[in-house]
């Protein structure tokens, strides 16, 4: 049997050195023939030996390794993680753990103080500091100035943004329950703090993204919407044959997979399929006629049969059994690691809640309010309004880790930017402007898929029209 020592020094005498990941390979194979074509096949001007030497082998930032067919790892909202709210006590711990982790984000950029200890001692009066808090309440005064209170763990103030300071046009942008920092001074009676600055959880602006060492590409939609009578079937037939012919790895659906029953009023009416089964089952046999050798990935959306408080659990088993073995349930949100790539998947209902609340925000611009999540490292700070959150003691709507990729839906239109490193994709909807739709003015961008290259995180945008 082979030990560490035996395959160091099969190296050695080749004149290579070796790296601790191939070593745990060849033992994991228990094939001492292996270290033999390992070493055939490694380049003359090579020194060490790693993983980019193994044909179909990587390793992700983390070490883990796995072989480059296309396999899923489910970093976080695999089934079974969402449970159930268990009293009043896990709203307590899931704002505390919320303040906690994204307060730390912001610690490490700035030193900070209590906001109790700013206010009891006089020493502070007129000093410059910084604190932190979760916003409770936020408001423009009569002369345009912006006031939000700040609430830590120890007490709250008021912290006046000046229409005429630097921090004002961040703090246009402050929502409810949201965690930022503020640097500035006490007023003289210490019940007022004057903000100079205003600091977010945020992106380091050197983030770099990790990138395949392999080749692989993965295919991103959303709000297929199977069941409904705007549902785009001859659309979708010709993405089914496109994918058929392709040589991807990997397909991601971010919620909203059916219309669902009685989404809304008069919702019957607009139904072709009017059994909730049957919708499930025509999306079954649809993932059914796509290649086999696909990795699918699917996540659910407030149309699916799932609770409607997120996070959401995966999709419950009465509902997939028309579904291939190549697919992957995940809950809405859920991270997913293809080659080392992290995808960060959430169906995106509190756009809703963000467009409400910031100046100038509309549906037309989904790249822009995955940016404004991106910065809060959060994706549905707004506590309490049309998105429910099922609170636990863990706020799992945290972004953390930082994902390549953020994937959303939703809005059914489509969206792609780029924030300091992290890839933010929308690529629309699989159903034609709905009736609902056209009261509110917006207008779908429907039958896209955005492929993006594992490799070079480049995104690419085919319609199906």
């Amino acid at each position: 049997m082979l030990d560490v020592q035996q395959i160091t020094l099969a190296f050695l005498e080749a004149r290579l050195q070796v790296h601790p990941d191939v070593v745990r390979y060849i033992l994991e194979q228990g094939e001492p023939e292996l270290i033999e074509r390992i070493i055939a096949g490694v380049p003359d001007h090579a020194i060490v030996v790693s993983a980019q030497h193994i044909p179909g082998m990587t390793v992700t930032r983390d070490g883990t390794r796995f072989l480059t067919d296309p396999s899923v790892e489910v970093v976080s909202g695999s089934a079974g993680t969402s449970g159930p709210i268990n009293g009043t006590g896990d709203y307590l711990h899931y704002f505390r753990d919320r303040y906690a982790r994204l307060g730390g984000m912001i610690r490490s950029r700035c030193s900070t103080m209590p906001i109790e200890a700013l206010t009891r001692s006089n020493r502070y009066r007129q000093e410059e500091c910084t604190i932190i808090g979760m916003v409770t309440e936020v408001k423009t005064t009569t002369n345009g100035h912006r006031i939000a209170e700040l609430e830590d763990t120890s007490a709250n103030i008021p912290v006046l943004f000046r229409k005429d300071r630097p921090a004002f046009s961040d703090a246009e942008r402050i929502i409810h329950d949201e965690v930022i920092g503020v640097k500035g001074k006490l007023s003289s009676d210490g019940k007022l703090f004057f903000a100079e600055l205003l600091y977010r959880p945020d992106i380091r602006i050197d983030n770099t993204p990790f990138k395949s060492e392999t080749p692989g590409k993965a295919v991103f939609i959303s709000d297929v919407h199977v069941g409904s009578d705007t549902f785009l079937a001859e659309s979708w037939s010709r993405f089914s044959n496109w994918l058929a012919d392709s040589d991807y790895s990997y397909l991601l659906i971010a919620g909203d997979l059916v219309d669902g029953i009685g989404i809304y009023p008069g919702h019957e009416n607009e139904l072709t399929i009017k059994n909730i089964y049957e919708q499930y089952e025509a999306f079954g046999v649809m993932m059914r006629d796509l290649p086999s050798r696909m990795k699918i990935i699917i996540s659910p959306g407030n149309h699916d049969v799932v609770r409607g408080a997120e996070p959401q659990p995966v999709l419950p088993d009465a509902f997939i059994r028309k579904f291939p073995e190549n697919c992957v349930l995940v809950e809405n949100p859920a991270m997913v690691n293809l080659q080392g790539v992290r995808v960060l998947m959430y169906h995106g209902r509190s756009i809703d809640d963000m467009i409400g609340l910031i100046p100038g925000a509309s549906y037309d611009q989904s790249g822009q309010m995955m940016q404004e999540m991106l910065q809060r490292r959060h994706l549905a700070p707004a506590y309490g309004r049309r998105t429910p959150i099922a609170a636990g003691r863990v706020d799992r709507m945290i972004i953390d880790p930082l994902p390549e990729i953020l994937h959303t839906g939703h809005v059914h239109i489509k969206g792609i930017t780029t924030y300091r490193g992290v890839l933010g994709i929308n690529a629309g909807t699989w159903q034609s402007q709905t009736k609902f739709q056209k009261q509110m003015n917006v207008n779908p961008t429907p039958a896209l898929a955005v492929v993006v290259d594992l490799q070079t995180l480049i995104p690419e945008t085919f319609s199906f029209a």
